[in-house]
């Protein structure tokens, strides 16, 4: 779940309102959690699709479209305490560097910053997201489904395995990704925003669309720090998975 809390969150601060909040978290989800639910699938089984063609269009023809939205609901119920600790933490890492509130920090204190707000992260983003692979995982209809919906999926997963071993099975990946992810994620938001600053302005004066451009190019650098560990934490959290 690439994160863009950091964009959200300042292009809110000119405007102070919980509706923008809650939006933005909403719009996250919806347009994304297709292209994440191909995603997953390609990394669980690979050989099972040709590419993320083939992968929407056997999702959708044996499914239904709402199959590209399966999982959806952890992250929908989770993303709000995910984003607000990730950034909580963030913040505090990078006031603990600066030596006085002014500072505008170096690139490598950013990524110092983000890679320990991904530890902290994974408190939370490591059951949010195991449910909702967990639930992407499964293929064909409700009825023939082993999990029923995410709340379903941690009942059972709690009562097989225990919390430490069901909920949280697969954590050390989930921070093993979110070290180098928002590490790359928040260097690279901060980098792309102060070469798009205009000489004599601040970064912070910035217009949202042009945060939007940075955010862009913060995801491009979260994926491309930790990709191979988002394949390695997928296959961990899905066994047991139902055929078509």
């Amino acid at each position: 779940m690439t994160d863009v809390t950091e964009v959200v969150t300042t292009i809110q601060s000119s405007k102070g309102g919980w509706e923008d909040f809650v939006a933005g978290r909403l719009t996250q989800v919806a347009v994304g959690q297709p292209l994440d639910t191909i995603k997953t699938r390609l990394q669980i089984e690979a050989t099972r699709f040709k590419g993320p063609m083939d992968c929407f269009l056997q999702t959708v023809k044996k499914e239904g479209p709402f199959a590209l939205y399966k999982g959806m609901a952890s992250p929908l119920i989770g993303i709000g305490a995910v984003n607000a600790l990730l950034f909580a933490a963030y913040s505090r890492l990078k006031a603990i560097q600066a030596v006085s509130p002014d500072e505008q920090l170096a690139l490598h204190k950013i990524a110092i910053a983000g890679a320990g707000a991904g530890v902290f992260n994974s408190v939370l983003s490591s059951p949010v997201e195991l449910l909702k692979v967990k639930m992407q995982a499964q293929y064909g209809s409700t009825e023939v489904s082993r999990y029923k919906g995410p709340i379903d999926c941690a009942q059972q997963l709690i009562k097989e395995f225990g919390i430490r071993n069901g909920l949280f099975r697969g954590f050390w990946a989930t921070v093993a990704r979110e070290i180098p992810g928002y590490a790359g994620f928040y260097g690279g938001f901060e980098f792309a925003k102060r070469k798009l600053t205009p000489v004599g302005s601040s970064p912070d004066n910035l217009p949202p669309t042009t945060l939007m451009l940075a955010g862009s190019f913060g995801g491009i650098c979260f994926w491309s720090f930790c990709y191979p560990l988002d394949v390695i934490k997928s296959k961990v959290w899905t066994f047991n998975i139902l055929k078509y």
